[in-house]
C-alpha cells in the first residue's frame, strides 16, 4: 500500500477555527507550508511542537471517512468523481458548538451536543465510498485490536476496516497526541483558553475535504473541497 485517501470535515479556509488549528499544528495541508505556532503562555514551541506530532501529519481535520488505500481496479480520478458526486447530494447543515476536551487522553474539539447530522453524514460517506478502500493489511488490524475493541468495534473493523464508525462514531478535532496525566492537566486549561473565541457558536458543514498521504510516513495534504449541493437546513 504506498498511498492513502481519507475524506475529513475541514472547516472553511480564513475561519477563526481553521487558522487556530493549522497554527496550532504549525502546517497548513492545503497549502502545504509551515507556519508559526501561537503564542500561548504555559506552552513553549517545542512543548506544541512534541505534543501534536501526529495531528500535525494528518492535517487540522475531523475525520469522516478514515484512511484508507486504494483497492484493485480503483484510482484517484474515479475517487474524486465519486467523492464530489456524493458532497453535491448532501445539504449543509450546522453541528453545536465545539468545546475543548479530554478523549482517552488526546485533547480535542468535540461538539457539545448530539449531532444526528452529522453522524448520518459520516455514517454515509462510510458506505457510500466503500467500495474504494482496499482492506488494511494484518498488522494495521492487529494495531486495532490490540487497544481493546467492544464486539461492536470488532464487528466494525472487520467489516468496514475502522472500529470507530457507524454507531461508534464519535466527531473530534485532534489538536494532541495521547497525553500523559500531568501533561494533560497542564495543557487542557492553556488550550481551553485558547479556544474560547471558537466555543460560543455552531459550526457550519458545507463541504468535504479530500487528504491525500503518497506514501507511508508522509505527511497528508488536503488535495480538493468538494461544497454540498442542497439548500440549507435551518
Amino acid at each position: 500500500m504506498t498511498e492513502r485517501f481519507a475524506v475529513y470535515f475541514a472547516p472553511a479556509p480564513d475561519t477563526p477555527l481553521w487558522d487556530f488549528g493549522t497554527s496550532w499544528l504549525g502546517r497548513d495541508p492545503e497549502r502545504d507550508i509551515d507556519l508559526p505556532r501561537p503564542d500561548l503562555p504555559g506552552l513553549e514551541d517545542g512543548d506544541i511542537a512534541r505534543i501534536s506530532a501526529s495531528p500535525r501529519r494528518y492535517g487540522f481535520h475531523g475525520t469522516l471517512k478514515p484512511p484508507f488505500g486504494l483497492a484493485d481496479g480503483q484510482d484517484a480520478e474515479a475517487l474524486y468523481a465519486a467523492v464530489a458526486a456524493f458532497a453535491a447530494s448532501r445539504v449543509p447543515f450546522d453541528i453545536p458548538a465545539l468545546e475543548m476536551r479530554s478523549l482517552d487522553g488526546f485533547l480535542a474539539l468535540v461538539p457539545a451536543g448530539p449531532g444526528p447530522a452529522l453522524a448520518a453524514l459520516a455514517g454515509d460517506c462510510v458506505a457510500t465510498l466503500d467500495g474504494f478502500r482496499a482492506p488494511p493489511p494484518a498488522n494495521e488490524m492487529d494495531r486495532r485490536r490490540a487497544h481493546g475493541l467492544t464486539a461492536r468495534q470488532e464487528a466494525n473493523l472487520t467489516r468496514w476496516g475502522y472500529p470507530y464508525v457507524m454507531e461508534d462514531f464519535r466527531f473530534h478535532l485532534t489538536l494532541t497526541d495521547r497525553l500523559d496525566p500531568e501533561t494533560l492537566e497542564r495543557a487542557l486549561p492553556i488550550l481551553m483558553d485558547a479556544t474560547v473565541a471558537l466555543t460560543g457558536t455552531p459550526v457550519r458543514v458545507d463541504s468535504l475535504a479530500l487528504y491525500h498521504e503518497p506514501r507511508p510516513g508522509a505527511d497528508f495534504r488536503l488535495v480538493a473541497r468538494f461544497p454540498f449541493g442542497g439548500d440549507a437546513l435551518s
